[in-house]
């Protein structure tokens, strides 16, 4: 059967001129297989992470030595190395803190090959690779799939074919074990066909980043040894600014391209995470833009086409994005089997509009489901969410789109969830569904469940048709793309520098000032500078980061600009010893001015953990009441991307002045500096409410409803329903300078739905439709001497207290724009398109709905403008969210209940 499937593609020929291949299978070179020669080096410690100095983590479920060294060799390293972590590293050098240890600890079957050991918890089996690649680290180049034999002679390679055509002449050709065998992250590829092995797991959340798929090679400086790194989209989201995200994204897109032409990354990044930042708790919310689903849509509609690059044409991209974790996914704490049942009304309102964003309107090549379940099922084998909402009415239907599922979360389906009695059953389901692709191995049961009859070959070939799809989209087979020609000269030039930079300084955020603010240098020439954030150089990257080409500290920037600067670490960001108090209240009280900065990082909030607490942490506040009480002017900066409640520095009088900086990136110590002293505006808003420590004791975690409920305690959730006082609300954020406004074009006072919708058969999508376009004119009108040019960021809220049934939100999101440096006594105009979406409300079946009453549109959180008009008529539902139905499976499953 095997043979009479190949013989197909070997003997099909080039049907016309236009060919790019012959039928000779001389027409490429051959797809050679490196296998390593290792030397065993014994067991050695592993605690600091840094045994192995060059890719950090290499394809995750092969993890057997042999395997392991046959890829970190072909890339030209000198050493791999196994743990049983699941996952394979490689370096050009051990490093100097690792230590050899009794050979007993790395006494560990490997999951991916019984016969062999790896390294235990905290420990690595270590190899030398005796013949490894001689390639220099600028000069890895890619080589399309077609430029290999025999596929360079077969009709997957005929280019007068269809894409289509080709596709299925590739897949009709594989065995079902190749098949199996390419349905999984580290796919194998067909050394039998001259189908080269791919990677399909490359990250680049705010810039090319460490992954399994992304390799940084050589000395920092040297081609391809770094790439821009951009502040954490939670800071970037912050500057609420539209055209600053399609550049950021730009760039990373261009960046990604070209490590993937030199074969440094592969062409699809599993980015961007647009999850709503629902809890303050949750461990991932830096990795987001924030609480508020409509911000997170205009963040996605920037993000997406600039990364893709397709601008419209999703046929052919740059690269390949994946939005992410569909769905319902933002609880850390036992995630691999937590199972979540929102409302419809919230899974319509709050928990999918990105996704309908990124899939629908923007065309995103890839969808990554979650880990969690949703309403009993887990998400990489709901029907519901993957077919029901994600294809048939996102029109996630392309012949390239795909759904990969998270890490191991397939196998979770079986363990914890216990959905399925066995992990064929839990491929199988996972594959019925329409998730296309494992990060894992758990489909490596699929040659069982297809011979159990769990699933069919036709179901596997639909699902490997979408990836061979995908990569033609980005010129994988044929090598054509227009985006062939992006190399290291593209990647952090001088525009992205100044890029990241700008983003760094948009995001941050005043969250107090008592005029302190922006700093005098030769008022207060002698500054100390205290804090486990003041020296912070990797810190400032958060995570999913790569290796940046600098990274310039707050500390190296504050001694550029200052006569005397002294430092002391004081504490550290979970410490309660008071150790170092004393050395920083010295240096304090010898200063004309103290900057405090501190907060939370990757040590606190971070993947597979969330706080169990939104107080400062440690004894962080008892060092800045130390420093208060000397009497100098003090500045608190605060860093990280989760909350941290901040009434104590608030009331505080002498902290004069609160910044919070998120994760900055790669020029964060500039940008804070820049930001400090007026040299740059500060006009950033809050993207997240900050809530009262006690906001923990209030609601759990698991609680998924968004809305107030009196009779359970339960105060609500985000801007929009949170009953409670907030510390710092939602969209918050002050200036070095005084604004005036005044509309600048205003609405009718009523409005018929029925004439709304005239042009609805015009539009794609009703929910798109304008309604209207406002403007306000905003005056930069000075604050006495410290008047200064700056930003402003006018945000558009809609309220109403009548439209449709109760409760009613306090308000919603409409429109934003950002102005750019105003002068003193300069004018501008900020620009707001209103949707007929933006309108509407979600309904308790989740529908979109144009009800007729009274509305409100305001400006800014302290309606600095407001304008109230009318709709009239029948409520209108605008847009369907599909009902629940009961989905049927061709193995025994067990419903979850959710976790609480």
């Amino acid at each position: 059967m095997s043979l009479w499937l190949f013989l197909p593609l070997v003997a099909a020929a080039p049907t016309s001129s236009s060919s790019s291949s012959s039928s000779s299978s001389s027409c490429g070179k051959p797809l050679t297989v490196y296998n390593a020669s290792i030397t065993h080096l014994g067991c050695y410690t592993d605690a600091t992470g840094s045994t192995l100095t060059g890719i950090n983590s290499a394809p995750d479920s092969f993890d057997a030595p042999q395997f392991c060294a046959d890829w970190c060799g072909e890339l030209g390293y000198q050493y791999s190395g196994v743990q049983t972590s699941y996952q394979c590293f490689c370096g050009d050098e051990i490093g100097s803190s690792a230590v050899k240890v009794n050979e007993s600890l790395c006494d560990y079957a490997c999951p991916a090959d019984a016969s062999a050991t790896c390294g235990g918890d905290l420990v690595m089996d270590l190899y030398k690779v005796n013949n490894a690649a001689d390639l220099p680290s600028h000069s890895l180049p890619f080589t399309a799939a077609c430029e290999y034999s025999p596929l360079c002679s077969t009709a997957v390679c005929d280019t007068s074919l269809s894409i289509a055509d080709r596709v299925k002449a590739l897949v009709s050709a594989m065995t079902v074990d190749e098949k199996v065998n390419n349905v999984i992250s580290v796919a194998a590829g067909a050394a039998r066909l001259g189908l080269p092995a791919y990677e399909w797991w490359s990250e680049a959340l705010h810039g090319v980043a460490g992954s399994p798929g992304v390799g940084f090679r050589g000395v920092n400086g040297s081609a391809f040894s770094y790439a821009t790194s951009f502040p954490m989209p939670i800071l970037m989201a912050a500057a609420f600014d539209n055209p600053l995200i399609s550049r950021v994204a730009a760039v990373i897109g261009r960046e990604a391209r070209a490590f993937a032409n030199q074969g440094f990354a592969g062409f699809d990044f599993w980015t961007p995470n647009i999850n709503p930042f629902r809890d303050p708790r949750w461990g991932r919310g830096a990795e987001t833009p924030g609480e508020d689903p409509f911000h997170i849509q205009e963040y996605v509609r920037q993000l997406i086409p600039g990364l893709q690059g397709d601008h419209g044409n999703a046929e052919v991209k740059q690269i390949i994005a994946t939005c992410k974790h569909f769905a319902v996914y933002d609880i850390e704490t036992d995630r691999e089997g937590n199972n979540l049942d929102p409302t419809q009304q919230d899974l319509g309102d709050f928990y999918l509009p990105s996704f309908k964003t990124c899939v629908r309107d923007v065309h995103v090549g890839s969808v990554m489901c979650s880990y969690n379940g949703v309403d009993g099922i887990p998400s990489c084998a709901n029907e519901y969410l993957l077919r029901d909402m994600l294809r048939e009415t996102y029109n996630f239907t392309g012949e390239y789109n795909y759904v990969v599922a998270d890490c191991d979360a397939v196998a979770n389906i079986y363990s914890p969830h216990s959905f399925t009695d066995s992990t064929a059953a839990a491929a199988a389901v996972a594959l019925n569904a329409g998730t296309d692709l494992d990060c894992g191995y758990t489909y490596r049961n699929l040659t069982q469940a297809l011979a159990a009859e769990m699933t069919t070959e036709a179901t596997l070939d639909q699902a490997l048709s979408r990836l061979y799809s995908a990569l033609f989209t980005v010129g994988y087979f044929d090598g054509d793309s227009p985006y062939t020609g992006l190399a290291w000269k593209d990647v952090n030039t001088g525009h992205a520098q100044v890029l990241a930079y700008e983003a760094a300084v948009e995001g941050m955020t005043l969250l107090k000032n008592d005029g302190l603010l922006p700093l005098n240098t030769a008022k207060y020439p002698r500054l100390a500078v205290v804090g486990p954030w003041a020296n912070a150089t990797t810190q400032m990257q958060g995570s999913y980061e790569g290796v940046a080409p600098y990274l310039h500290s707050p500390l190296t920037a504050f001694s550029t600009a200052w006569e005397t600067v002294e430092y002391a670490l004081g504490t550290n960001i979970t410490d309660t010893s008071t150790a170092g108090f004393a050395a920083a209240v010295a240096i304090a009280e010898e200063a004309d001015l103290v900057l405090y900065l501190g907060g939370i990082d990757q040590t606190v909030e971070g993947e597979g953990w969330d706080r169990s607490s939104i107080v400062w942490p440690g004894n962080q506040l008892d060092l800045v009441s130390a420093l208060a009480d000397t009497g100098k002017p003090l500045v608190v900066v605060q860093f990280g991307g989760g909350q941290i409640d901040d009434t104590a520095l608030l009331a505080n009088d002498s902290v004069n002045a609160l910044v919070w900086a998120g994760y900055p990136g790669q020029d964060g110590g500039y940008a804070l500096l820049d930001v400090l002293t007026g040299k740059k505006s500060i006009a950033g808003r809050l993207p997240v409410t900050q809530y009262p420590a006690k906001y923990v004791d209030q609601v759990s975690l698991y609680d998924m409803n968004l809305r107030p409920n009196a009779s359970a305690s339960f105060p609500g959730r985000t801007y929009k329903w949170y009953t409670g006082d907030a510390v710092v609300p939602f969209g918050f954020g002050l200036h070095y300078t005084d604004f005036a406004f005044e509309w600048a074009s205003t609405l009718k006072r009523e409005y018929q739905i029925a004439d709304l919708l005239k042009h609805t058969a015009e539009a794609s999508y009703t929910d798109l439709i304008s309604f209207a376009t406002l403007s306000a004119i905003v005056e930069n009108i000075g604050r006495g001497k410290q008047g200064m040019a700056s930003d402003y960021v006018g945000l558009l809220f809609l309220s109403t207290t009548n439209a449709g049934p109760a409760p009613y939100a306090k308000r919603e999101l409409v429109a934003f724009d950002r102005a750019h440096s105003i002068p003193v006594h300069g004018r501008d105009t900020l620009v707001f398109n209103v949707s007929l979406g933006s309108l509407a409300r979600t309904d308790v079946t989740g529908d979109l709905v144009l009800y007729p009453g009274d509305y409100t549109l305001t400006l800014d959180i302290d309606a600095r403008l407001s304008m109230e008009f009318s709709l009239k008529g029948e409520a209108t539902v605008i847009e369907t969210l599909p009902r629940q139905r009961e989905q049927t499976f061709t193995v025994p499953v067990h419903i979850q209940a959710a976790s609480t």
